[in-house]
């Protein structure tokens, strides 16, 4: 079983996120920002990771840039409503730094389970 790790502050998303995706049969562990997603995927890597972009403590682009650096095999997805400003910009940074995928939220969850499939070469 694959295993995927989603760092977003809003218990919401990773909720729904956790929900679906183990529906589709994927181990899911989560983190509420970047600082403990990092140190959890130290202890126990994972196969893919989707990331918030704005979060306290440590935000996604510096997560990304951690785990692309320490584990550059590791898939990336990005995810972001634009925090409290609504800026969108940072995506494409995000891909700069190694995400494979980004999604704005709200997202299509058919959308973000073929990205994953994809990223995980599965059919």
């Amino acid at each position: 079983m694959k295993r995927i790790l989603v760092i977003d502050d809003n218990v919401y998303v990773r909720s729904l996120l956790r929900e679906i995706l183990e529906l589709a049969n994927y181990e899911v562990t989560e983190a509420p920002n970047g600082e403990i997603g990092a140190r959890l995927f130290h202890q126990n890597p994972v196969d893919l990771v989707i990331t918030d972009i704005f979060m306290p403590e440590k935000e996604g682009l510096e997560t990304i840039r951690e785990l692309r650096r320490t584990f550059p095999e590791v898939k990336i997805i990005a995810i972001s409503g634009g925090g409290s400003r609504g800026d969108l910009a940072f995506l494409p940074t995000a891909k700069k730094l190694g995400a494979h995928r980004t999604f704005v939220k709200p997202f299509e969850m058919v959308e973000i389970l073929a990205a994953i499939r994809e990223l995980l070469g599965e059919p």
